[in-house]
């Protein structure tokens, strides 16, 4: 029996690959901005809160936290997704969920990830798809 990747499962494993990669990237960009909306509803919340009655905004903003919360849960399923196919090391996976919970990180992590994971795609298809 030979361990040797046939074209058709490497064009297809690649396909997957990238597959994931885009769906963890739209998911890491719109978890970083309602991650960034949520941390200004806090700081309505709590830090406006502090000196001034903000409940006639809070109907308006009581979503926030909710849908953060929702939306972090599928970034997380996209960074299972992306790192079991790109076979990154348990380091990747700790920092890219990490990512989705540090204002700003998401989209700095994203743009590295996404390069990093463009380049080794690219190896793969020189190697085995030339």
């Amino acid at each position: 029996m030979s361990t040797e990747i046939t074209t058709d499962a490497a064009t297809t494993a690649i396909h997957k690959a990238r597959a994931a990669l885009y769906r963890y990237r739209f998911m890491a960009l719109l978890t970083g901005v309602m991650l960034l909306v949520l941390v200004v509803e806090m700081g309505i919340k709590y830090g406006l809160g502090a000196f001034t009655d903000v409940s006639g905004i809070m109907p308006f903003i009581a979503w926030v936290p909710f849908a953060h919360g929702w939306i972090y849960v599928a970034y997380l399923v996209t960074v299972a997704d992306l790192w079991s196919k790109m076979r990154w090391g348990f380091g990747r996976l700790v920092t890219m969920v990490i990512a989705g919970v540090v204002p700003v990180m998401s989209f700095i992590l994203e743009k590295k990830v996404h390069s990093e994971a463009l380049a080794k795609l690219a190896a793969l298809e020189e190697r085995y798809l030339s």
